[in-house]
């Protein structure tokens, strides 16, 4: 009996890798590998180089030392945080760029395919490239090009890259990335400025791929349920965790508290040695030099510092007033789209408000709409006098890249007040900020994406607002800073809106949500981001058994000799049933709508928001049953 032992392949070795710019030093001599199926992600605060990291494994960078090594035939593509194009070039030209047999025949026939649609007198003769097509037996990966471009929503080949969004640009360098069916992926921050059901979309893609992928994200539900391994660069150290976020989160617990009990060993240590040391023996033998050598070790773990640098947010806000902010049947239309269509709304003291929605719906226009920066085409908004927003822009926020980090805090203050009554410098703040005195002196270009971010939600939480309005406030951020944030907007006394692709940060801290479906209509729904989620499952379930029994009615109503089918004596019964039923729903419905305008308990509220989507999913049902049987 023999057994065979399959042995791991490894598609990418980085040995000994260190890299650093002008002082700073962001990795030293780190040293991982990733196999066939491994799906790594890397962690670590803003500025630590993760994002250089992966721009120095695909060869985009230079590092000063050390080497990566992938296997041999291996395929790489990498997704980075903004992707450029060719503003001239178009989204066809930009998905099937790169150098792949299978990928030129595609594109060839599709460009053949959209020729003879532009202009249907123009024939195009298509057996060559349905020849070449089937000489590569590439039918199957023409399948998954398609599926891929559907998925991400890319459906015209032929618009200019100059004239799409950043968002859009970032579906199609994803598109990009995966229609060359990689052996290795690196993706920098894949879910920003995507739409959730695309994002839920990649996370199932990418879970059931077998590749090997490395990639940074902060968003957490993704690390749960699509990596194997986390990889944490801290203080220019790699440190390896087996398992997906909840194992990592575990297992870096344990390295923590380990690190302090070493640390604690070494200290008790040090004391010994430092006696020896004052006492300076005249005797400076080998075992003697060994001492010393010794105690320099000791020095240097003793002197580790196991306590976390920590961000924490204490700023002063506003008073609130008893009227926040009234909405009165507003409107907005762009370019003869329905962005807004009837929307009213009376918010109330610390609402939780999360928005989702596609993109271009009108979610980042409907806030610029709340802070006055659009107007309604019709409607008004009546904003209470006590009312001070905090509007934090999805768009980069434009800082002159020669001050220094600390000359960006002062424009606004100098000293600025805390919710204790306390005054702190705009140095301590940014102290509480993660930026160290040292880093507060660099240059604002210097800065990393997150770190931008960072100081960017710094200028917004410094004006003292007690309405604040966060556009995709998670971009670029690391999960410590993260984490800060959402403990401190749970603490906020105010109001909070938030637009984000997050679903974990959305889940953590909204009560309820504005739902924009499109043509727009706005909807309030109760609960958060799972909770809308479950809630569309169930109402897709209803929808399938329902017209699941209609197509068989109209099956079986084929197949009659005069192709009607009569309603038995039990079926009849059951439409003037529902006719009632129906009717009856209708008046509990109008019954709870009031109940809502008139309540103001939050829990009562919630309580009969729940009661009322049941309804609706009841009615729905029962009516297309009406629609069925009539």
């Amino acid at each position: 009996m023999s057994i065979t032992f399959i042995l791991p392949v490894n598609y990418l070795s980085v040995e000994r890798l260190t890299k650093s710019f002008d002082e700073k030093q962001l990795f030293e001599e780190i040293t991982f590998g990733l196999q066939k199926g491994q799906k790594a992600a890397l962690v670590g605060v803003n500025g630590c180089g993760k994002s250089t990291l992966l721009k120095v494994i695909a060869g985009l960078q230079y590092p000063n030392s050390g080497q990566v090594t992938f296997r041999k035939g291996i395929t790489l593509s990498i997704l980075t945080q903004n992707p450029e194009f060719a503003n001239e070039n178009t989204v066809m030209q930009a998905v099937f760029s790169k150098d792949r047999e299978e990928l030129k025949a595609i594109r060839n026939y599709e460009s053949a395919l959209m020729r003879m649609e532009k202009n249907p007198e123009n024939v195009v003769d298509l057996s060559s490239f349905i020849e070449q097509i089937d000489a590569l037996n590439a039918w199957d990966y023409e399948y998954q090009v398609k599926e891929i471009l559907g998925k991400l929503g890319i459906h015209n080949l032929y618009q200019k890259m100059g004239e799409l969004s950043g968002g859009q640009k970032k579906r199609v360098a994803l598109a990009q990335c995966l229609v060359v069916k990689p052996h290795v992926l690196i993706l920098d921050e894949p879910t920003n400025h995507l739409d959730l059901e695309i994002i839920e979309w990649l996370e199932e893609y990418l879970a059931t791929q077998n590749l090997a992928l490395l990639m940074v994200t902060h968003d957490r539900y993704f690390l749960e349920r699509v990596t194997n391994e986390i990889l944490e660069i801290d203080n220019g150290r790699i440190f390896k965790y087996t398992g997906n976020y909840s194992n990592f989160l575990e297992q870096k617990f344990e390295r923590e508290e380990q690190k302090a009990v070493m640390v604690g060993k070494a200290k008790n240590l040090l004391k010994k040695e430092m006696e020896w040391m004052r006492r300076q023996p005249k005797a400076r033998g080998t075992k003697a030099k060994h001492r010393t050598d010794t105690f320099y070790d000791i020095k240097e773990k003793a002197s580790k510092s196991v306590s976390k640098t920590k961000m924490e947010v204490n700023l002063k806000s506003h008073r609130q007033g008893k009227k926040i902010m009234e909405i009165k049947h507003i409107y907005k239309i762009f370019d003869d789209i329905k962005i807004i269509d009837d929307f009213s709304y009376v918010f109330q003291r610390n609402e939780r408000i999360g928005i989702i929605g596609a993109n271009g719906a009108g979610k980042s226009t409907f806030l610029n709409i709340l802070t006055q920066k659009f107007k309604p085409d019709f409607g008004e908004l009546e904003i209470g006098q006590t009312t001070k927003f905090g509007y934090y822009v999805q768009d980069d926020a434009v800082f002159d890249p020669q001050m220094k980090v600390i000359e960006v805090v002062k424009e606004v203050a100098e000293f600025i007040k805390l919710a204790d009554g306390s005054v702190v410098s705009a140095s301590d703040l940014l102290t509480q900020f993660l930026f160290l005195p040292n880093a507060q002196y660099n240059l604002v270009g210097k800065l990393s994406g997150g770190e931008k971010r960072r100081l960017q939600l710094l200028r917004v939480l410094m004006g003292n607002p007690n309405f604040l309005l966060l556009d995709e406030p998670t971009n670029d951020l690391d999960i410590l800073t993260l984490n800060v944030l959402e403990d401190y907007l749970n603490k906020f006394d105010g109001c909070l809106m938030i637009v984000s692709h997050d679903r974990y940060f959305m889940d953590k801290l909204v009560d309820h949500l504005f739902v924009f479906e499109g043509k727009g209509m706005v909807r309030d729904f109760p609960g958060n981001y799972n909770d809308y989620r479950a809630n569309e499952s169930g109402l897709k379930s209803v929808k399938k058994i329902v017209q699941k029994r209609l197509n068989d009615q109209i099956n079986r109503a084929k197949n009659t000799i005069d192709g009607l089918y009569r309603l038995t004596f039990n079926e009849k019964r059951e439409l003037e049933e529902l006719k009632k039923e129906v009717c009856q729903l209708e008046i509990h419905k109008k019954a709870i709508e009031d109940d809502l305008d008139m309540e103001a308990d939050y829990e009562k509220l919630m309580a009969l928001g729940v009661v009322l989507n049941k309804i609706m999913i009841l009615t729905e049902a029962k009516e297309l049953r009406w629609l069925e049987l009539s």
